[in-house]
C-alpha cells in the first residue's frame, strides 16, 4: 500500500510536470504569443497573459524587489506546506497539499524563468449581448484550487481527529 506522503509527492510531481509541459508547448510549440487569442469553444479561449502579480494580478507593479519578496514568501510557504504534508494522516489532505505544492512550484518556476507567471486559459459566457470573463489562469492555478477544495472537503467531511482527553 502506498503511504499518504508518497501520494502527495506524486500529486505534486504530476501537477508540476503537466503545468510546465503545457506552458512550454503553448509558448514554444503552439506559439500562442504569435497567434493571439485562439477560440476553442464558445465559452473557452486560449490567450497568453503574463501575470507579474499574485492571484488576480494583485501587486503586479512591485518591480524586481517585489518579485524577489514574493518568490521568497512562496518558498517559505512551500516548505511549510511540505512539512504539513509530511505530517498529514489522510490521503485526501496529503494529495490536496501535494497539488498545492506542485502548482506553487510551477508558478514559481515561471517567475524565475520569465519574470511572470504564464497564464493562458480563459473561460467566458455571453449573456444578453455582454461578455463576462473569468480571470486568465493556468494548470498550476487549477491544481492549487483543487488542492484547497480537497483540504476543505477533508476538514469538513473527513475522519474526525481523535479528541484529547
Amino acid at each position: 500500500m502506498t503511504s499518504p506522503v508518497r501520494l502527495g509527492i506524486l500529486a505534486a510531481v504530476i501537477a508540476l510536470v503537466l503545468d510546465q509541459a503545457t506552458k512550454m508547448w503553448l509558448l514554444f510549440g503552439f506559439e500562442l504569443a504569435r497567434k493571439g487569442l485562439v477560440s476553442i469553444t464558445p465559452f473557452f479561449d486560449l490567450v497568453l497573459a503574463w501575470n507579474t502579480g499574485i492571484s488576480y494580478g494583485w501587486f503586479s507593479d512591485q518591480g524586481p524587489v517585489g518579485q524577489a519578496v514574493m518568490l521568497a514568501f512562496k518558498a517559505v510557504a512551500i516548505v511549510v506546506l511540505a512539512i504539513w504534508m509530511s505530517r498529514s494522516t489522510t490521503r485526501l489532505a496529503t494529495i490536496g497539499l501535494g497539488l498545492i505544492i506542485g502548482g506553487a512550484v510551477g508558478n514559481a518556476i515561471d517567475r524565475v524563468a520569465y519574470g511572470a507567471v504564464v497564464d493562458f486559459a480563459l473561460f467566458h459566457v455571453q449573456i444578453a449581448g455582454k461578455t463576462y470573463s473569468w480571470y486568465v489562469f493556468n494548470l498550476a492555478d487549477a491544481a492549487i484550487v483543487v488542492g484547497v477544495a480537497a483540504l476543505l472537503y477533508d476538514s469538513f467531511f473527513g475522519v474526525p481527529a481523535a479528541k484529547a482527553p
